[in-house]
């Protein structure tokens, strides 16, 4: 590849994150990935292969580079060691766009039109998917998450974060074959451009769920605490007072929140504090969740990432979905004895039961999610339709001052819009946030303060589109288009005089 190709791959890969959160310029996505489409359109599948892979580097050495700050402050203290880490998973993440150009490319060149249209953006879509999947999926930077304030957002309740990922790829692909194509081929774009407007701005007055009863007070209380005091003992009942001290003047609300392991501490640990909010929890008519670990009764002491409910109802949640090498090791006696050396606290927890009885209050039932899991829609979906109201508690702090809690905040709003469910977000160090069903931020916290964002929300019922159905309909999809298209193509191909 030339020097004025990789430039342009590698550029338009480093700008596309600034179409996330928190820059938000929404119009880059749809920009940069035509860049992308304009390389391979023609290219050789090896050319194409390497743009991808720039593409890539651009891509995840900005829009994940605060990989770096995790492993640095929480792993080894040593940047080659963390700045190592962190180059490996981007190379790694930018093989994903990568395979998807040298597919794209080894399809025959004389279906230009049809292979920009279609072949191109379906692909990417799979791409996506396949990261989201493989090895327990890093579902971030989804192109769909970077229109959450676009006119495209009103088709989460629908096809979910992967079809605004299909149709903003698509938008990219009329770009290119409008710059590339005949008059007619230009008429057509301006065609598919102004129906997918008309669509956008049909759907904007939809509702596909319905308020389920009145306002309901909540409370969400940030600490602040700092991840390198956390876990140390000697501070543990400070923070368990600062978190008491911050709830004090909202006991008596529907819904106080304490963020992911608030209480750094089994329960077994701080009997009398874990009394003591109970207690004031059912005086005060209030339902208190708590994040902090637990352990099962068991001989086999397992430890699960938790958020207990306390006060008139009881109930627990253990997270799900955990993060590989922070939360567990994978081929843990292998790699055990290589890693000893990380003071990663609590890096050995055991995953939650798949189906957990929902969180219930008299007036409301409760999806839970903890922190990483908000990225991975099918987690929250399997709480509907019973669910009327979506809770994650996250630790933001792990993040350090980067832009990864803004994106964070992002997809929790994905999230919001794809179920029409309010979602309350407690987090240590910020963003915690009262979100409403169309994705919006009711009030959100400034980061690394201690305070308590405090407002309403209103219970749903009913379920949208994509909460019935998940991803799958998006998925097969893909699979359709793809075999009908290559299906296409080896029939015409036979047909082809030799």
């Amino acid at each position: 590849m030339e020097f004025g190709p990789a430039t342009v791959a590698i550029g338009s890969g480093a700008l596309l994150p600034l179409a996330f959160a928190p820059f938000d310029y929404f119009l880059l996505a749809p920009v940069c990935l035509s860049a992308l489409f304009w390389l391979w359109d023609q290219a050789s599948p090896k050319s194409a292969l390497i743009a991808g892979f720039l593409f890539g580097l651009g891509q995840f050495g900005f829009g994940v580079s605060w990989i770096q700050i995790s492993v640095h402050q929480f792993g080894l203290p040593v940047y080659a060691f963390s700045v190592a880490i962190t180059a490996l998973f981007v190379l790694i993440l930018s093989l994903y766009p990568a395979l998807c150009g040298y597919l794209v490319a080894s399809a025959p060149t004389r279906y230009r039109t049809l292979r920009i249209l279609i072949l191109f953006p379906i692909m990417w879509t799979s791409a996506e998917f396949l990261r989201g999947w493989l090895f327990t999926g890093f579902p971030w930077l989804l192109i769909g998450y970077s229109q959450v304030d676009s006119p495209l957002a009103v088709f989460a309740p629908i096809i979910g974060a992967y079809g605004i990922s299909y149709v903003t790829c698509a938008l990219s692909a009329i770009i290119v074959v409008f710059l590339v194509g005949d008059r007619i081929r230009r008429i057509a774009c301006v065609v598919l451009v102004g129906l997918i407007a008309l669509v956008s701005m049909s759907l904007q007055p939809v509702a596909w769920t319905t308020e389920s009863g009145p306002p309901q007070t909540v409370a969400l209380v940030q600490g602040a605490v700092p991840q390198e005091i956390k876990w140390s003992e000697r501070y543990r009942q400070a923070s368990i007072d600062l978190y008491s001290e911050l709830s004090e003047p909202h006991w008596g609300k529907s819904l106080i929140i304490w963020p992911e392991t608030a209480i750094p501490a089994l329960p077994q640990q701080v009997p009398e504090s874990i009394e003591y909010l109970t207690n004031k929890a059912a005086q005060t008519g209030t339902s208190l969740l708590i994040g902090l670990p637990t352990s099962d009764s068991s001989h086999k002491g397992e430890l699960y990432n938790s958020l207990l409910q306390v006060g008139k109802h009881f109930g627990r949640y253990d997270k799900r979905h955990l993060v590989p090498f922070g939360e567990y090791l994978p081929l843990d006696v292998l790699l055990r004895p290589v890693t000893s050396f990380l003071s990663i606290p609590m890096s050995d927890f055991s995953a939650g039961k798949r189906y957990q009885e929902l969180l219930r209050t008299d007036s409301f039932t409760i999806g839970s999610s903890i922190c990483y899991e908000d990225a991975y829609a099918n987690e929250i979906l399997r709480a509907l339709p019973a669910a009327n109201v979506l809770v994650n508690i996250s630790n933001d702090a792990w993040f350090g001052r980067s832009i990864a809690p803004h994106q964070h905040l992002q997809i929790a709003r994905m999230r919001a819009l794809e179920t029409e469910r309010y979602l309350l977000r407690a987090t240590n160090t910020g963003f915690s946030a009262i979100i409403n069903e169309r994705g919006k931020i009711v009030v959100k916290s400034k980061q690394f303060v201690s305070e308590v964002v405090s407002g309403t929300m209103v219970p749903r019922a009913g379920l949208t589109p994509f909460a019935r159905y998940g991803s799958t309909p998006m998925l097969l999809l893909c699979c359709c288009i793809i075999v009908s298209f290559y299906s296409f193509v080896l029939l015409r191909e036979r047909r082809r005089p030799h």
